[in-house]
């Protein structure tokens, strides 16, 4: 980091509970804080994690999204909820997990995104993301705090591999898995591509032991947000007590020297880290392979399709 560039923001807020009275002010405070302005007018994609109706552990929690787009919706911004789930579509995750109707009271409803369009990637290759997520004027990215299988740990930036288009993200990892480092480089120059504002993490009851769909729920009580998605996720890593080199996408940040990998990249700027215990949060030891087989990916894509017409 060179001596002119300032440090980067982060914002952890102590929420207890989903339902808390306090979740309005501290969605507001976590943006403001981080110095996050919405001009009137502005076309604001809001990207939740919908990965899957089959847990609603597994998303981001609705209460987290609809307070965000109360706040917005404050601002005069024009709000879209997308995002693009691996199975069906996002209004079938969204009507699962119970945040269709807090959505509906707002004007708004869940979309797919879509459009899908090259992105020409470092090593050779694409990959298909939305054009709905690149012609937006900015994104809040509202990841989920997650243990998983192959990744080990996921916020912020693994949350903008959810911009690549329906099945072509199974398909990334059948043509990338079977190369170590290629997934954490595709992910991360994807999340470059886009038109990134803020990261408004729900870590409230991150999901831990297993993920990114069957693990269970662990109270952490934080509200994170930052608009440096390397930040946020280094701030959630250290509070973890992890290491770079456990953690696939914080080595390969750390590899290519993106501002963000470091703590000392880092101001806390409403509560310190220490405010929080997080000592019996556990994360996977065995970790599945990285690639797809190719049977698991067409059966996933026959699932997908039957789930969009059931």
């Amino acid at each position: 980091m060179s001596n002119k560039q300032s440090k980067a923001p982060v914002a952890f807020f102590r929420i207890l509970e989903y339902e808390s009275s306090f979740l309005d002010t501290a969605v507001a405070m976590t943006l403001e804080e981080c110095g996050l302005k919405i001009n009137l007018g502005t076309k604001v994609l809001v990207k939740p994690n919908l990965v899957s109706p089959k847990n609603p552990l597994a998303c981001t929690h609705p209460n987290v999204t609809i307070s965000l787009c109360r706040y917005l919706k404050d601002c005069g911004a024009q709000i879209t909820v997308a995002d693009s789930p691996g199975y069906g579509s996002a209004a079938q995750v969204s009507k699962a997990i119970g945040m269709t109707s807090g959505l509906r009271r707002l004007g708004l409803k869940p979309r797919s995104l879509g459009r899908p369009t090259p992105l020409k990637l470092s090593f050779g290759e694409t990959i298909g993301i939305s054009r709905d997520a690149l012609e937006t004027d900015m994104i809040i990215n509202v990841p989920k705090l997650k243990a998983h299988g192959q990744f080990v740990l996921t916020g912020a930036v693994k949350n903008l591999f959810g911009t690549v288009v329906g099945f072509r993200k199974a398909y990334a990892h059948t043509r990338f898995g079977e190369t170590p480092g290629l997934m954490e480089k595709m992910i991360i120059e994807v999340a470059a591509s886009m038109p990134l504002a803020f990261n408004l993490m729900d870590a409230i009851y991150p999901m831990h032991k297993m993920g990114p769909i069957n693990g269970k729920p662990y109270s952490m009580s934080l509200l994170a947000g930052s608009p440096n998605p390397y930040a946020l996720d280094t701030a959630l890593y250290m509070l973890l007590g992890v290491s770079p080199k456990k953690i696939l996408l914080w080595r390969e940040s750390v590899n290519q020297n993106i501002f963000g990998h470091d703590p000392d990249h880092i101001e806390y700027v409403i509560e310190p880290p220490d405010n929080f215990d997080t000592t019996d949060f556990i994360l996977p030891e065995k970790l599945s392979p990285m690639e797809f087989e190719p049977v698991r990916f067409v059966k996933g894509r026959i699932k997908s399709l039957f789930s969009r017409f059931s």
